[in-house]
């Protein structure tokens, strides 16, 4: 969605993205999404009638990013109460689709929790009505929290890197409107610094193996006007080493008690590339990203995907192709391959981390609870 309260944009804002929403047609209701996986050359819905539907778009990535799977999840849990079927157990299938991403548990355990309380006299309409109206509060949330986040962040970049003239971004994986109910956790920042005049160039990782940033941030990139290129992944070394790059800004899907982030994989490499050539690293995440209840990056379970993922390409994930996962295969048979959905950046090489409630700098234990202290929205597992 577009960023609504940016004052000064350039030129004509696109149309709001659709990304995920409630749907009540004659057959009953369902959570309509923005199929991701078949950005950027088509922009289609898919009808997610059931739980299991929702959790296969969960797994297959047609619905993806930290803040908008906890919307996911909590509209989910909606939608079974509302099919009279088994809250609780709907809950457990969807906290379970995507492991290390915190915020599915925490929207599909915070809706489950208001539809028992309303349930504690008998399930009924009434309890599923509470349980939407407890999803649609999660959405809005989410919404207000970007904006905030761009802001606090938009200032930390201020700070950071005085001198006027505008700023050269790289930032990993999608963080934009396809991630959030409003314009983002990481690239609502880099949207903001654009609309204010200080953006000078988006760098755009393409995002190994499933192209995230190259599908997707590109996408949002071109759509909002913004001045972006693509690289590869193996590409960023060089433009640090050319001075090309004033600061690394991602997201994260789960931030532990110590500062720990775990990231699309691919962060962590830029973390140490960033504290080698001086260049700040910023992480930006609403506080229903943190987990007190994770000590620290050991203790972050990581997701491990598809081997067909490294060992086929396809511009899109679940192509129907020559190989057994649905793409080119591009590697000799029986090639094993190591593909974890994520890696952990250790709080000494994050500079800061940007949440709705403030900024964390330098990023500590102590600094994470307190400002968590001050949200409603924080996950204690």
């Amino acid at each position: 969605m577009a960023d609504q309260d940016a004052q000064t944009p350039v030129g004509i804002e696109p149309p709001a993205l659709s990304v995920l929403r409630w749907a009540e047609p004659p057959e009953g209701p369902a959570v309509v999404l923005l199929d991701q996986t078949r950005l950027p050359a088509e922009e289609a819905e898919l009808v997610c009638a059931d739980v299991p539907a929702l959790v296969r778009a969960i797994r297959t990535l047609a619905v993806r990013g930290a803040p908008l799977l906890g919307i996911a999840g909590g509209y989910g849990v909606a939608l079974a109460a509302a099919r009279g079927e088994d809250v609780a157990r709907a809950a457990e299938l969807l906290e379970q689709a995507r492991p290390t991403a915190v915020n599915l548990g925490y929207g599909a355990r915070r809706v489950a929790r208001a539809y028992e309380e309303a349930a504690g006299s008998g399930p009924g309409p009434e309890a599923a009505a509470v349980a939407l109206a407890e999803a649609r509060a999660l959405h809005r949330e989410d919404t207000e929290a970007s904006g905030r986040m761009a802001q606090y962040g938009l200032e930390l970049l201020a700070e950071l890197l005085p001198g006027g003239g505008g700023h050269r971004l790289l930032t990993h994986c999608n963080t934009g409107a396809l991630v959030s109910g409003g314009a983002g956790t990481a690239f609502a920042v880099a949207l903001r610094a654009y609309r204010k005049g200080s953006l000078r160039h988006l760098w755009v990782d393409e995002t190994r193996p499933l192209l995230q940033g190259a599908r997707l941030t590109a996408y949002e990139a071109g759509r909002n006007g913004m001045p972006y290129s693509l690289l590869t992944d193996s590409a960023a070394g060089s433009l640090f080493a050319a001075g090309e790059v004033d600061a690394v800004i991602i997201g994260a899907d789960r931030i532990a008690a110590d500062g720990s982030v775990a990231n699309k994989v691919g962060s962590y490499p830029l973390a140490v590339l960033a504290k080698y050539h001086h260049v700040p690293f910023v992480v930006v995440a609403p506080t229903t990203t943190v987990d007190l209840g994770t000590v620290d990056g050991t203790s972050i379970v990581v997701e491990q995907r598809s081997a067909t993922e490294v060992t086929e390409f396809t511009s899109k994930p679940g192509a129907r192709g020559g190989g057994e996962g649905g793409g080119t295969v591009v590697a000799p048979p029986g090639t094993k391959a190591y593909n974890p959905a994520f890696d952990i950046t250790p709080p000494e090489l994050v500079t800061a981390i940007v949440t709705e409630e403030g900024v964390i700098s330098p990023v500590t234990g102590v600094g994470l609870a307190e400002l968590c202290a001050r949200s409603s929205q924080v996950t204690i597992s």
